[in-house]
């Protein structure tokens, strides 16, 4: 394979560096834009290449050392060259860049990025894999197995449940270790943005309303901040053990429903369908909602739901993505009949490539 010199300009969603050579982009990861280095081609495609690091022969200011012994090696972090502060801008920039380019959406209202107060030992659940007495995460680019003794972007907790599990000898599998305040349901990993997060929803969400429908509500998280400014709160989720951790302690005003998203929201479009499930569905019925949230998995909305959302056209639609991409697919559709109030990211993941956004929207 052949070494080239480039000039990195920019940052991909995925966190790879961008050079070009002769006007085909060329992407190398652990590199940071304004960097000159050189790479070795890997990979060629006729519209692109991938290339390895060899040498940074002019370094950014924004260079760090890693605290990481494994990166480099381990597929989980792709940042930690980068000092934060700069990581905060890279991903702001490409929730920006994003929406402009798969959105085609112009003058976004961009809020600033909320970072996480801990840039490292944050994560309070990881999940780790042990084949051949080797104990740890997958390799960049690899399903082979590199062997992790600590892992640095998770808390003291965690991180004492992988010692505890590397001294027990386990069999080959795939191993969740996780605080003790945990839900056994999916919660957000980081349990400082996700505060943040709940707390701007709050904020985002106008008071005194009727009904909020929380689409993919998992355990209630928002639903349960929100019950002073509505009259009658509605969540669903496919997931029945979060919807069970849900109903516990909910109190007259909540309903909580383990079905389909999609199914259930058409349930409101077409109230006289009969119901698909059970009496819960009487609530979804008799009113339209004047606030939905839709927190969907990175695959973002289906075509049923986003048509759902535009027919019941609530007052204010919250839309939490893991994904900027989907994200910025489904707010093309969606900006026919919606004005984006603000769309903020926030590192829920710092040290990776990850980026959570919320968008707010209003008819």
């Amino acid at each position: 394979m052949r070494v080239v010199e480039l000039k990195i300009e920019d940052i991909a969603f995925g966190g790879k560096g961008v050079g070009r050579e002769q006007g085909k982009a060329i992407f190398v990861p652990y590199t940071i834009e304004g960097e000159l280095v050189s790479a070795e081609i890997v990979r060629e495609k006729k519209q692109f290449a991938e290339a390895d690091l060899v040498e940074v022969k002019e370094g950014s200011s924004h260079r760090v050392t890693p605290k990481c012994p494994y990166f480099g090696r381990c597929g989980g972090c792709a940042y930690q060259h980068i000092g934060y502060e700069h990581q905060l801008a890279i991903k702001w920039r490409q929730v920006r860049n994003v929406l402009e380019r798969i959105g085609k959406l112009k003058e976004i209202p961009m809020r600033p990025i909320i970072p996480s107060p801990k840039p490292y030992g944050y994560r309070n659940r990881i999940t780790v894999h042990a084949q051949d007495g080797v104990i740890g995460f997958f390799r960049r680019d690899s399903h082979r197995l590199i062997d992790v003794e600590r892992c640095p972007i998770s808390c003291d907790e965690v991180n004492r449940e992988l010692t505890d599990l590397r001294r027990g000898n386990p069999r080959d599998g795939h191993y969740a270790l996780r605080t003790s305040s945990s839900w056994r349901v999916f919660s957000q990993t980081n349990d400082e943005v996700a505060d943040a997060l709940r707390d701007l929803i709050v904020d985002l969400v106008p008071p005194n309303q009727d009904l909020l429908i929380d689409a993919y509500c998992g355990t209630g998280f928002f639903a349960k901040a929100l019950l002073n400014k509505f009259e009658r709160v509605v969540g669903i989720d496919w997931d029945k053990f979060a919807i069970t951790a849900a109903k516990e302690k909910a109190t007259g005003k909540e309903t909580y429903i383990a079905g389909n998203v999609e199914e259930e929201l058409q349930q409101v479009v077409h109230p006289n369908r009969p119901p698909v499930n059970d009496i819960d569905r009487r609530r979804l019925r008799s009113i339209a909602p004047t606030t939905i949230i839709v927190d969907p998995p990175a695959t973002g909305l289906s075509t049923n739901v986003r048509r759902s959302i535009l027919n019941l056209a609530p007052t204010t639609l919250i839309y939490v993505s893991c994904n900027p991409a989907t994200l910025a697919r489904d707010l093309k559709e969606l900006h026919g009949k919606f004005t984006i109030n603000s769309v903020t990211p926030l590192d829920m993941f710092p040290q990776t490539a990850e980026i959570e956004a919320v968008a707010h929207l209003q008819p």
